[in-house]
């Protein structure tokens, strides 16, 4: 009987060619708006991830309580054999140290006098070597506005806005005051190498970057680091992933009563970004159901109007005597197989869109010239497929054309002998 059925469909192209393509097109749509959607909403959480959280990060307790102040009086020490400790014990996972600060940039005239001066936000990054790939996950060569990125001690970066602001240029002596991690004053002279936009207003007033060697010695933080920083491989964050390590972790390393003790969390546990990722998570499941509804109702649709056009085929079946439960059951039989056909065919092309989408990207740079040429962001719009992609157009590929056809021969049982023979002398 099946064999006869897809002989069927494949003879009469009026049943099963436009049906096919209507369910590949659905299907082929709804898998990549969902990869798509999914690929947004992934890229704001790792923004936020490369720029500040890591996917996991490593503070001392004391600091971790009191981070929004950026105490670096309560920073790491010993940084370093620390780092070495995470990357022997999670080699898979590349670690990162960092140091924020604050203070005030002083710009001095030809006497040496003040010039011009601000208050700032800093960060000072593993800029020198090499190995670290903060220059790349920051797209600082991108984001870079005039002059270089720093490649020899005692230089630095400065916000465009905020260079404009304190009137200084690429190559002229700025000096950096503030605290030391002893809490006496701190007071440094950087050469500003170059200015960068970030891509957020109250960044780009008064942000400053630095090779972390530099914010060391200006804040006498010898050998200690404020944060370690850990990213996943595939530069995608989990809570698969950072649940076994963050115990891991915390199991080994965290002692009870030590303030300093250092401790991991996850990108979900800080600054209110676990809301975040479940909205995220949300969101794309919001939108892919209203878009899946939205084309399961064409669908739907499509296989009710299929059935609506062949009353004339099911009455000449039902005039020589073929019984009606039979003719609901074939027809059903032939929705189900042009829609497993239909979803087949509309995932492969799906899938193949979100992955050109995820591999290769979409450069909006050129579109959105003074939004994406900063750090915080992207100018490349990419896809995710993830594992429910390749099996979410079964839902409305099958599930919507199947009940469309059931709806729709349901009229068969509702067949009389003599509107049947009225029909066929018509």
């Amino acid at each position: 009987m099946i064999k006869f059925l897809i002989k069927g469909l494949l003879r009469d192209r009026s049943r099963s060619l436009l049906p096919l393509i209507v369910v590949a097109i659905g299907v082929m749509l709804a898998v990549f708006m969902r990869g798509y959607i999914n690929g947004i909403m992934v890229d704001m959480i790792e923004q936020t991830a490369r720029f500040n959280t890591g996917h996991v990060k490593v503070m001392t307790k004391a600091y971790a309580e009191n981070i929004d102040q950026i105490p670096n009086d309560l920073a790491i020490m010993g940084a370093s054999e620390l780092q070495a400790g995470l990357e022997e014990a999670f080699p898979d996972i590349k670690w990162v140290s960092r140091i924020k600060f604050g203070g005030l940039i002083d710009v001095p005239d030809d006497n040496g006098e003040t010039r011009s001066q601000g208050p700032s936000l800093g960060i000072g990054l593993d800029l020198f070597s090499g190995s670290s790939g903060e220059i790349e996950r920051l797209n600082l060569s991108r984001s870079l506005v005039r002059g270089t990125i720093p490649d020899t001690a005692g230089e630095i970066l400065l916000s465009e806005e905020f260079s404009e602001k304190l009137k200084v240029s690429p190559g002229e002596e700025v000096t950096l005051i503030g605290s030391t991690m002893n809490g006496s004053m701190a007071i440094y002279n950087f050469i500003v190498s170059g200015t960068v936009r970030f891509g957020n207003t109250s960044l780009d007033r008064g942000s400053v970057i630095a090779d972390i060697s530099d914010v060391q010695k200006a804040l006498d933080m010898y050998d200690s680091a404020g944060e370690i920083l850990g990213f996943f491989p595939g530069g995608y964050y989990s809570d698969e992933k950072a649940d076994p390590v963050m115990a891991e972790f915390n199991e080994d390393f965290v002692t009870e009563n030590d303030e300093f003790s250092p401790v991991m969390l996850r990108l979900r546990d800080q600054e209110g970004l676990g809301l975040f990722v479940n909205l995220a998570g949300s969101m794309g499941a919001i939108v892919t159901f209203v878009f899946m509804v939205a084309m399961s109702l064409v669908l739907w649709n499509a296989g009710l109007l299929g059935g609506l056009r062949r009353y004339g085929e099911i009455g000449i079946r039902l005039a020589i005597g073929e019984e009606k439960g039979h003719v609901y059951r074939s027809m059903i039989t032939e929705s189900l197989m042009i829609g497993m056909a239909g979803t087949i065919i509309g995932t492969a092309f799906g899938l193949s869109l979100s992955w050109l989408l995820q591999t290769y990207g979409l450069d909006i740079s050129e579109f959105t010239k003074n939004a994406t040429t900063g750090i915080m962001m992207p100018n490349i719009v990419r896809a995710r497929i993830t594992p429910p992609d390749f099996y979410i157009g079964f839902i409305p590929g099958v599930i919507s054309t199947v009940a469309g056809t059931m709806l729709s021969g349901i009229g068969i049982y509702k067949r009389k002998t003599s509107q049947l023979f009225k029909e066929l002398e018509a």
